[in-house]
């Protein structure tokens, strides 16, 4: 894998590039310091968060030994790595990260990490480059959230299969091969994701959130995104700001709302509540994964079942149309 490089002209790009070249330090250079533990048994990975570590357990397979730090309900813009996170980082093969600022408060450790010559890898990396994909909100902060538009984490799988593939060239055949096969998956996702929310009435194809976790799924899939906090979960909603997304919500008479597992839902409720006194009636839509996925070992635990399960949360609360099981029918929603 080449060395990145930047070329946006945004403002923050100078922080972020430091952290990726630190990061990157041309890493094929450093996978024969590796390579003797590496043989003789697991390649032991650490990813920052759920939806990476299940992109690595995928294409891994039986050759990698995968765990997340950040866990189910945590939000990971808010997380501070523990003494125990940095002890697994450090014996860690290999470390996957997002990117994007997601996980702000681990920034210096990931960059130190790098610099030892371990490989360390940001997801996010294969499409840095495109500033037309990439979201910037009115702050100039990079939305770090590219999971939620399927198409964007299928390039965050190629990345890990060209650094497993690097790291381990003895399976590269099967590294490829179970990539490969997990992009079709993806694909079929995303083709459902499409299908379905065109099933939601135009005119509601409104999805108002605790926090601009879904910026990314709605430009993918057509949704106008209202969410009452910003990108990260540090910044706070004024009272200003929920008092305007009442408005908004009675004048185009907004049926539902969504509340999400990582984030409190006290905003949300005084949402509703602002609504109701006004004389409109709006319900919760229900619960979405936004900056984590569902409890280890269900299905809404792995990134295709938590995308899944908010693609048909959202159209049947929209007035669309969701099969009670879902994508692979193995939803529970009525």
């Amino acid at each position: 894998m080449k060395c990145f490089r930047l070329q946006y002209t945004f403002v923050k790009v100078v922080a972020l590039a430091a952290i990726l070249f630190a990061n990157s330090s041309c890493k094929q250079e450093t996978t024969g310091e590796y390579h003797e533990f590496h043989t003789q048994g697991h390649v032991e990975v650490v990813a920052t968060v759920g939806m990476i570590a299940d992109i690595v357990r995928e294409v891994g397979g039986a050759h990698a030994n995968v765990s997340a730090l950040i866990g189910e309900g945590v939000d990971p813009h808010l997380y501070k790595p523990t003494r125990d996170d940095v002890i697994k980082l450090q014996r860690a093969d290999m470390v996957f990260y997002n990117g994007l600022f997601l996980e702000g408060k681990m920034g210096d450790i990931l960059v130190q990490l790098a610099r030892t010559g371990k490989p360390v890898y940001a997801v996010t990396e294969a499409i840095l480059g495109d500033a037309e994909y990439v979201l910037v909100n009115d702050s100039e902060h990079f939305d770090p959230h590219v999971w939620m538009d399927v198409r964007g984490w299928i390039k965050a799988t190629e990345v890990v299969v060209d650094a497993l593939v690097t790291f381990d060239a003895m399976h590269r055949e099967l590294f490829e091969a179970q990539g490969a096969a997990y992009i079709e998956k993806l694909k079929t996702l995303d083709e459902y994701t499409k299908t379905v929310m065109k099933t939601i009435p135009e005119y509601q194809r409104i999805l108002v959130t605790a926090h601009d976790a879904f910026n990314y799924m709605g430009r993918a899939y057509g949704l106008e995104v209202l969410g009452i906090q910003g990108i990260s979960t540090e910044s706070e909603a004024g009272v200003k700001d929920i008092e305007n997304l009442v408005d908004l919500m009675v004048e185009r008479q907004i049926p539902a709302v969504f509340v999400e597992t990582s984030v409190a839902d006290k905003n949300v409720k005084a949402l509703i509540e602002g609504a109701s006194a006004k004389g409109h009636d709006v319900i919760i839509g229900g619960e979405l994964f936004s900056d984590a996925m569902g409890p280890s070992g269900s299905y809404e635990g792995t990134y295709i079942g938590m995308i899944d399960h908010n693609v048909s949360v959202i159209a049947r609360a929209l007035g669309g149309e969701a099969p009670a099981g879902g994508f692979q029918g193995r939803l529970n929603l009525e």
